[in-house]
């Protein structure tokens, strides 16, 4: 049989139409999977990093919770009544930790210890279910033998002993009992130095990472693991804490490419997997980041780690492949029948298709296609460029999600201001920047007096809206180049910049005194918050961004012993101190 050249030329051009939306089809698919991997890769760095920040920023509230309680003097006092804390300091003390741990949850036990008597406790509260219980008389214990309490009294005063992260098997914890626990201690001591007890706080290390996880995506699963490797927290809990049961399940023998965190070769790292994890049958996409824990002399570091399933990641693509099919099919039968009339037509329209796939792969850019052709070419054009449109959403939307992890790491969730993080940037720059301009800037730290008072009798509700409120009030009274930051509870921050005079700080002080003290409507109630503020000045008070919050927050306590509803500069705008208010 003779074919002729109108049939074999119609021959190779069909198979060359087919051969090449199937090898396009398959490239854009392909190139589209490694695309969502690596956005999926960039997500989860992000969210581990950010989440670290939020553990360290955690334990470092821990540490000055713990400072302030060793700090009052009911604690001295306490140590130096009788055993058992029966006494009215004792009592007293008793109800500052209920206090605090009815504001934290994830506060397992608050205790003072006696340095003398073995270690006795004398002031013990644990939590109990949903409730929070005293022990008293004979239930106190004797601790002098566990490791955060003697060396924690080998410390000087205001220093932190941060435990390891155990599984907490010490007797009559109640609900931190067999719990992953991280106690935090500071000594209590007398007016010459002498350690005389300490305060320690157990900490619920689930409860913890809880609170953080609940504004990252549902589907992300965390992992810890300590210096040695062994895992802390891991998706499978049967796998956790694997060495307090005799046997040790290792973070790197699961992750391999994690392993050079341990070997000090580097602080962050990405590994997608696409073998089947921990017998899920399924591959995994995890970043992981290295964390300096507890004192650093030690060298102590935990490894913090977020996954996502692959299937999880490629999930899009199951729809993407199935109109990669239908593309394929279509242009295939198009090449069959209508081979032997578009032979000249054929290179140019597949030529551009083909290049708008690579452009798309590389840049992310849509290209140019043929869309205002009305034949077969024109359909495949609109096809490809409903897949691109479909892919450019999906990626818009991934960076949405980045943009918004971003966002949180840097704003306070219920008044939009910025929060410490943010604010300690901010103020790191402006300092910066005044001392090479040679000019002056003041931060106000502001506390609301008693806005506890308001949490505890109209619920948290109430005291959200007066914190929002007293957001709004304070970003209306400063200029655009200000900056106003919200540090957690009830403290605010405001950073006034690039100031010649200050002289009129302190009307400013009493323009924010006033402005918070204006009533607050709470449905039928109409609710007055009086302020205690601090104003620090830079250079003349501090040269760095830590010292001067912390001149700050001392006139602001200033301001507090002297009544409240007051300011106090740390040091006169001019020479000496001079209080104000």
């Amino acid at each position: 049989m003779h074919f002729g050249l109108r049939f074999k030329f119609g021959v190779f051009l069909a198979a060359f139409g087919i051969l090449a939306s199937g090898l396009t089809g398959y490239y854009f698919y392909s190139a589209s999977r490694t695309l969502l991997v690596r956005v999926a890769e960039s997500d989860l760095s992000t969210a581990s990093q950010v989440l670290g920040r939020g553990f360290s920023t955690t334990l470092d509230e821990v540490a000055r919770d713990v400072r302030f309680l060793a700090a009052l003097p009911e604690a001295v006092q306490a140590l130096a009544s009788k055993p058992g804390g029966e006494g009215e300091a004792g009592q007293r003390l008793a109800e500052s930790f209920a206090a605090m741990l009815a504001v934290h949850p994830e506060y397992f036990q608050l205790r003072l210890i006696a340095a003398d008597q073995h270690g006795l406790e004398r002031v013990r509260l644990d939590r109990d279910g949903r409730g929070v219980t005293r022990v008293t008389g004979a239930d106190l214990q004797e601790k002098g033998h566990y490791p955060y309490v003697f060396r924690t009294l080998r410390q000087g005063p205001g220093e932190i002993h941060v435990s390891r992260i155990a599984i907490n098997h010490e007797a009559g914890a109640h609900a931190g009992q067999e719990r992953p626990t991280l106690r935090l201690a500071t000594p209590v001591s007398s007016q010459g130095g002498r350690n005389l007890g300490l305060v320690v706080v157990n900490v619920d290390l689930e409860g913890v990472f809880r609170l953080l996880q609940a504004d990252l995506p549902s589907s992300y699963q965390l992992y810890l693991a300590n210096e040695w490797g062994d895992f802390l927290i891991h998706p499978d809990a049967g796998l956790a804490f694997g060495f307090d049961r005799g046997r040790r399940y290792l973070l790197p023998d699961s992750f391999p490419q994690a392993g050079r965190l341990f070997e000090d070769r580097g602080r962050h790292t990405v590994v997608t997997s696409t073998e089947p994890d921990q017998g899920e049958g399924k591959g995994l996409v995890a970043a992981f980041h290295r964390l300096p824990f507890g004192e650093t002399a030690d060298g102590r570091f935990v490894v913090l780690g977020l996954s996502q399933s692959l299937d999880r990641v490629l999930g899009e693509t199951r729809a993407l492949a199935i109109r990669t099919i239908q593309f394929v099919v279509l242009f295939s039968l198009l090449a069959v029948l209508l081979s032997w009339l578009v032979s000249r037509l054929t290179t140019r329209p597949l030529n551009m298709i083909v290049e708008a796939v690579k452009g798309f792969s590389r840049e992310h850019a849509v290209g140019e296609l043929p869309l205002s052709r009305k034949d077969e070419f024109g359909l495949l054009a609109h096809t490809f460029n409903d897949m691109q449109i479909e892919i450019k959403a999906h990626l818009a939307q991934l960076d949405e999600n980045r943009r918004q992890l971003d966002h949180l790491a840097r704003h306070d969730p219920l008044t939009g201001l910025a929060n410490r993080m943010q604010m300690f940037e901010t103020l790191e720059h402006e300092m910066a920047a005044m001392r090479r301009a040679g000019r002056r800037l003041a931060l106000f730290f502001i506390d609301l007096d008693r806005f506890k008072e308001i949490n505890d009798s109209l619920g948290h509700a109430v005291g959200d809206e007066v914190l929002r409120v007293s957001a709004r009030r304070l970003k209306g009274l400063v200029r655009e180049v200000d900056t106003v930051a919200r540090l957690g509870g009830d403290e605010f921050m405001l950073l006034l910049s690039g100031l010649d005079e200050v002289k009129h700080l302190s009307a400013i002080a009493d323009k924010v005194i006033h402005a918070l003290e204006q009533p607050i409507p709470a449905g039928e109630l109409s609710l007055s918050v009086s302020a205690s503020l601090g104003v620090a000045l830079y250079p003349g008070d501090a040269t760095t961004a830590a010292d001067l919050v912390q001149k700050a927050d001392l006139a602001m306590y200033q301001a507090k012993a002297a009544g409240r509803h007051a300011w106090r500069f740390h040091s006169s705008p001019g020479e000496g101190p001079a209080p104000g208010g």
